[in-house]
């Protein structure tokens, strides 16, 4: 008898006795076929079960026992394997089976520390340079091991900026500031992940490169790669033909931008490496002392030095970047000095007159005014406390801003709850932003003090739940059910832009991908990319949380370094405080289709219910098929048609079956309130969307104030 034939037939019963409510088959068409799929719709609790079976195949006896499963609707995994070698895969298969339904779709089964260990993954897959032997990223290999040479530096390492070649100095500066942020503010938790190590040297791939590119106090060499000629291109970094110039700034060529930026980064990161290698910390210190000094006596734009940074990472100022960097000197040192700085330029840099909305590479105004306002929290009795608290009044700006708190100035949100600046790779700003929150919310736990908003107080509580709701939705609690950091949980974009991880290595192609050969053979191709580029955080859906996962739609789906780098911080300071990710109820029944589409049917008219201090605009988005059945996307808008403010509104949402965002549960049965932070202002507006089949849900107003 065909041992195969043999073995089907013992899962198989072993299967219908050891689990019930699962059916689990196999079926022979060049492939075996094992499928876990609930066989009951009843089911919605956690259980456990024990499934134990035996493979009497080369006498081998394996057993797989006390495994929890999540039921779930309409779930199927499948595991194939190849008829050949088919003795003793089929257990490994088996066992990759059990761990595939044990986690799920949802952000939960892998936590917050899975999401830190990957992100740190993606800053491998974005070293330039000599390898070393121990690279976790085996896909990629040495690359542009001759940069600098022609002009006489040696320039090699550093990172790529995103999906491309570039060594872009400022971005590139600004993700050592973030990774370095992060290991000081959250180095008990970082390490408790048993992540330090790698998280340090993620920064000293970045801080040796720095070393190399300022050889002399006022010199430093910004840039390596043109944009334009690297674009023209679709190639692996270890296949590079295009010109690797670099580009440097001096005296005659200023650039306090990206100096000062330079100098913050390397002052962070040593205090990142002061309690494990002092000498290195004491290195980066006397460089970024210099460069600071640099930034400040050469007045300029790196932008205006290098105009062909101009239409990639164009400058909007250089001021908040002085005031940026004499705040980490201040921090890293101790000296008064610096903080004087901050406090003599506070006015005519910008300092305390400019509220922003906006924490990124090239705004660094709501960062200097949130380590100045711990400053302040310090030492209250600072003889800079005038100042200091006028930084501190900014920091708040921004605080309630992302809060929605901040009298109509407020950062946009998508309508299931992301915080929306930019079309471009927006969730670059919403990592950064995010971090802040949770570092401010540190910064006023230990006092108890809270940020007085326009529009009502916020407990420190308040801005670590709403950064958790940002990270949540990164990791796939979201109106998509997908993570936007790749490789995490089971659904993520497969279409990544990014040149190295959607082209085969070289060791399975065994040649080079020529310029303009990499379009035609790998850009253009339907299929996922053959690398899979763990922890990159693509750029995020638009303001309707819509995404479409494609290679071309590089607004979407291509990862920066300087989105990723808040995370290590962000997600390793979640985790000690929740443990792990939230998850919706009944998250994502079925699986829509990621390709753009809508749904033609005509939008229901808005409605009022009577004697209701609101009214319901309910539409229908999109729409989608799954098992013969239509699902559909439902937008409500609630609108207030009071003439005074309307706060804590609960409504009634009656036949409602699939998931919903931007609502929050109450205790009574169907019941659901607006997050405690939103006021509708008369005529303002809020939206929230839930998906489900059938007709749409009935919507009626419980209470308000």
């Amino acid at each position: 008898m065909d041992p195969r034939h043999s073995f089907s037939s013992r899962l198989a019963s072993a299967s219908t006795w050891a689990a019930p409510g699962f059916l689990l088959s196999i079926q022979r068409e060049g492939y075996h076929h094992l499928l876990l799929q609930p066989s009951s719709k009843k089911h919605s609790s956690l259980l456990s079960l024990c499934l134990s079976f035996s493979l009497y195949l080369r006498s081998s006896l394996c057993t797989f026992s006390q495994l929890k499963f999540r039921e779930r609707e309409r779930e199927e995994i499948t595991v194939e394997l190849k008829m050949k070698s088919f003795v003793g895969r089929v257990a490994v298969a088996a066992a990759i089976l059990i761990s595939l339904s044990m986690s799920g779709s949802s952000a939960t089964a892998a936590g917050y520390g899975d999401a830190v260990e990957k992100s740190l993954m993606f800053f491998e897959a974005q070293r330039s340079g000599k390898l070393p032997a121990d690279r976790r990223v085996k896909w990629r290999g040495d690359s542009a091991l001759h940069d600098g040479f022609s002009q006489g530096v040696d320039l090699v390492g550093g990172y790529y900026d995103a999906g491309d070649h570039v060594k872009f100095g400022l971005p590139m500066a600004f993700t050592i500031t973030m990774l370095a942020w992060g290991v000081a503010e959250f180095r008990k938790e970082i390490t408790g992940l048993n992540q330090m190590d790698h998280t340090l040297r993620a920064i000293r791939w970045g801080t040796d490169y720095i070393l190399k590119a300022h050889p002399q106090p006022d010199v430093l060499w910004a840039q390596v790669g043109d944009g334009n000629s690297d674009h023209y291109c679709w190639e692996r970094a270890e296949d590079m033909t295009t010109p690797r110039t670099a580009y440097k700034l001096d005296h005659e060529n200023p650039g306090s931008d990206l100096a000062g930026e330079t100098a913050a980064a390397l002052a962070a990161a040593s205090m990142a490496f002061r309690p494990y290698n002092s000498s290195y910390s004491n290195l980066l210190l006397a460089h970024a002392k210099q460069l600071f000094s640099f930034a400040d006596r050469f007045r300029g734009q790196y932008d205006d030095s290098i105009q062909s940074a101009q239409q990639f990472y164009p400058s909007s100022s250089y001021s908040d970047e002085l005031l940026w960097g004499a705040t980490w000197l201040y921090r890293a040192t101790g000296d008064q000095k610096y903080l004087q700085y901050a406090i003599d330029n506070a006015e005519s840099m910008g300092g305390i007159s400019w509220g922003v909305k906006e924490f990124s590479w090239d705004t660094k105004y709501a960062g200097v005014q949130v380590l100045l306002s711990k400053v302040l929290m310090d030492n209250p009795y600072s003889p800079h406390a005038s100042i200091l608290k006028q930084y501190q009044a900014k920091a708040e700006y921004f605080m309630c801003a992302c809060m929605q708190k901040n009298n109509g100035y407020n950062v946009n949100r998508t309508p299931g709850g992301l915080m929306y600046m930019h079309e471009w790779n927006n969730m670059q700003y919403v990592s950064s932003a995010s971090f802040l929150l949770a570092v401010y919310s540190g910064y006023l736990s230990p006092s108890k003090a809270k940020v007085t908003c326009p529009n009502g107080e916020v407990q420190p509580q308040d801005l670590l739940n709403f950064a958790k709701s940002q990270g949540d939705y990164i990791l796939g609690k979201n109106p998509k059910s997908i993570s936007y950091l790749v490789g995490y949980g089971q659904s993520y974009p497969t279409h990544v832009h990014h040149r190295g991880a959607s082209i085969a290595p070289i060791s399975v192609l065994q040649s080079p991908v020529k310029c303009v050969q990499g379009f035609d053979a790998w850009y253009h191709r339907p299929q996922g990319n053959p690398n899979v580029i763990y922890g990159a955080l693509v750029g995020g859906p638009d303001k309707n949380d819509g995404f479409y996962d494609d290679r071309s739609n590089y607004e979407q789906t291509e990862p920066t370094l300087s989105a990723c780098a808040p995370l290590i911080g962000l997600f390793s300071k979640l985790q000690s405080a929740y443990g792990a990710p939230g998850s919706y109820q009944d998250q994502r029944p079925v699986t829509p289709s990621t390709s753009p589409g809508s749904y033609s049917q005509k939008t229901p008219p808005a409605y009022t219910v009577p004697k209701s201090p609101v009214q319901f605009l309910h539409s229908i988005t999109s729409s989608w098929s799954h098992g013969g059945a239509m699902y559909f996307r439902h937008q409500v808008i609630i609108k207030n048609t009071l003439q005074k403010p309307i706060s804590d509104l609960k409504l009634q949402m009656e036949n409602l079956s699939g998931p919903l965002w931007g609502l929050t549960p109450c205790q009574e049965k169907n019941v659901y309130q607006l997050p405690q932070s939103q006021v509708l202002k008369p005529g303002s507006q809020y939206t929230f969307v839930y998906v489900q089949g059938g007709p749409q849900a009935k919507i009626s107003v419980v209470s308000y104030h």
